[in-house]
């Protein structure tokens, strides 16, 4: 039996980065099973879910790409909401059930009065349609089967909060910039309520994750394969390193890559005058190269250069 284990993975073997612009009604896994399909591609996935109803920069990670989700979902995040005032809604967004009406409108400066306080570091509750688990369940399964769902505050991170603007008394369009884990859903509602009146986001868009921006991104529409079609070319991936440019680079030489290959540290008296000014040198990452060639990311800790995801050959 054991030869099955060794069965070569289906599809090919393809490493980048793809950025779909995602249209509005479809979920984010769908967008990745119709990027893996168009693509033949053996593994593939997304850094950072986007609600169905949501638009815009869906990152996808081809092959070794996958490696790096994480650095991609912890860099800043971008987007433009329509908020629309006096109506709740269940799921805080318009696909849901209206819960509740207000006939409160606030003026364009009680609303910007009450944004400094979303500004920062913020506690924010999770809208109940959320894929956090409670209990082991995800909390929207336990909302779609009409239980009751309480969901604790948990920290967020917001940078900037922007009402840009007011097309009439029952809208208005804000800019934001956030880290990760951070609901437009929930920053919507709690605006709404804040100006006391109720509310929930009636278009979202999303236009930057991390190094990713709006200008990377392609229409899904020039991805899916249907009859005749011939698949869409390799050249629209990105390299997997665009997804860690923020981080400062390290060169190697291929002896110590392959000490780092096998899992051993450097102390970093061996690297003297090759690490970068910008590199934080105590719990800071670097991207570890060898002749140009990405190895993998590595941590600087206790004196030393220790691996922490290391990519193998080098991904281009």
């Amino acid at each position: 039996m054991a030869h099955h284990r060794h069965r070569k993975p289906k599809g090919r073997p393809i490493d980048g980065w793809l950025i779909i612009d995602k249209p509005t009604a479809i979920g984010s896994t769908d967008v990745v099973a119709i990027c893996k399909r168009a693509f033949q591609a053996q593994k593939c996935g997304h850094g950072g879910t986007l609600d169905p109803l949501a638009t815009g920069v869906l990152p996808i990670a081809f092959g070794a790409a996958t490696k790096t989700v994480p650095y991609v979902m912890d860099g800043t995040k971008q987007y433009r909401f329509t908020l629309r005032l006096g109506e709740a809604r269940d799921s805080d967004d318009a696909d849901g059930n209206v819960t509740a009406t207000s006939d409160a409108r606030p003026t364009d400066d009680q609303i910007r009065a009450a944004l400094p306080a979303f500004i920062g570091d913020i506690m924010q509750v999770p809208p109940i349609y959320s894929a956090i688990k409670v209990a082991g369940e995800r909390a929207y399964d336990l909302a779609r089967a009409g239980e009751t769902v309480e969901l604790a505050a948990r920290p967020a991170r917001v940078d900037r909060f922007e009402l840009i603007e007011r097309p009439d008394a029952d809208t208005a369009v804000f800019f934001v910039e956030s880290g990760k884990g951070v609901y437009m859903r929930s920053l919507a509602r709690d605006i709404a309520r804040a100006c006391g009146t109720v509310g929930h986001i009636a278009a979202l868009r999303r236009l930057r994750v991390g190094p990713f921006l709006e200008k990377d991104s392609v229409p899904l529409d020039r991805i899916a394969v249907s009859g005749d079609t011939p698949p869409p070319s390799p050249d629209l991936l990105l390299p997997v390193t665009t997804a860690l440019a923020d981080i400062p680079a390290l060169a190697l030489t291929e002896a110590e890559a392959a000490r780092m290959s096998f899992g051993q540290p450097i102390p970093l008296v061996e690297l003297m005058g090759r690490v970068p000014r910008e590199a934080n040198p105590d719990g800071g990452l670097a991207r570890a190269m060898a002749g140009g060639r990405l190895m993998g990311l590595a941590r600087f800790e206790d004196g030393l250069l220790k691996p922490e995801r290391w990519l193998g050959q080098g991904g281009s």
